[in-house]
């Protein structure tokens, strides 16, 4: 066959210089792009948008979704309509049944949702809301619920958590000034773990360190001379 040749780029099996690819190697779709007056074949692992894939023993090929369709699985179901188009059960309608509602920024019809709602299931379960009301379990809500706080980021209710603390560790040792003698009055500490921590509107943590005033051993200090109960150099 005169300028078809097996030497090609891409992908393509066998090809030629006016017309590209004309077929491709296993698994590969060929893809016909227009080219001013010719259609040039060109090797690709998936079919673009707007068009779906055929596969056979001889050839994978890449065929046009209809008209009013812009990305289809395969020629009776479409996945996204044309503007102008709503999609309903992998089908581009010009309008939606009476239950459901046109959406042209989903380009789909939808269900018709309550007034505090801006997305919703067919069961009126809320999925957003309108702007400044906040989501729970499919509800919209102006304050959420008690035990719920509003999270403004993701427009939600969320579970407030309250601050937990563990149990008080130990006494320290009583001392005063790091030392355990020379003074008469010391003090002794002790602190406790944050098990949870809590979120912006939960209970905040109680102390986790305290104090207590004690006596001290009346002893001196090893190598200095203190008074027993001022530690006063003597």
């Amino acid at each position: 066959n005169p300028g078809v040749s097996s030497g090609c780029q891409g992908g393509c099996l066998t090809c030629s210089d006016y017309n590209g690819c004309l077929s491709c190697k296993p698994r590969l779709f060929i893809f016909l792009e227009r080219n001013g007056m010719r259609q040039m074949g060109v090797c690709l692992p998936s079919c673009p948008s707007g068009f779906y894939g055929t596969r056979s023993p001889d050839r994978n090929t890449c065929t046009k979704c209809r008209p009013e369709c812009d990305s289809c699985f395969n020629k009776n179901l479409c996945m996204r309509c044309r503007a102008g188009y709503y999609l309903h059960l992998g089908k581009c309608q010009e309008s939606c049944p009476e239950s459901l509602v046109c959406s042209d920024t989903q380009r789909e019809c939808v269900p018709k949702c309550p007034a505090d709602c801006d997305a919703c299931l067919i069961n009126d379960t809320c999925t957003r809301c309108r702007p400044g009301l906040y989501l729970l379990l499919g509800k919209c809500h102006h304050v959420c619920p008690d035990e719920f706080e509003p999270n403004d980021k993701l427009m939600e209710c969320s579970l407030q958590v309250h601050c937990a603390v563990g149990e008080w560790g130990e006494w320290s040792p009583c001392s005063r000034s790091g030392k355990t003698c020379g003074f008469k009055w010391g003090e002794e500490t002790r602190t406790r773990e944050v098990v949870q921590f809590p979120t912006a509107y939960g209970k905040p943590c109680p102390p986790i360190w305290e104090k207590k005033e004690c006596v001290l051993k009346r002893r001196r200090c090893p190598g200095k001379y203190y008074n027993n109960y001022t530690g006063d150099h003597q």
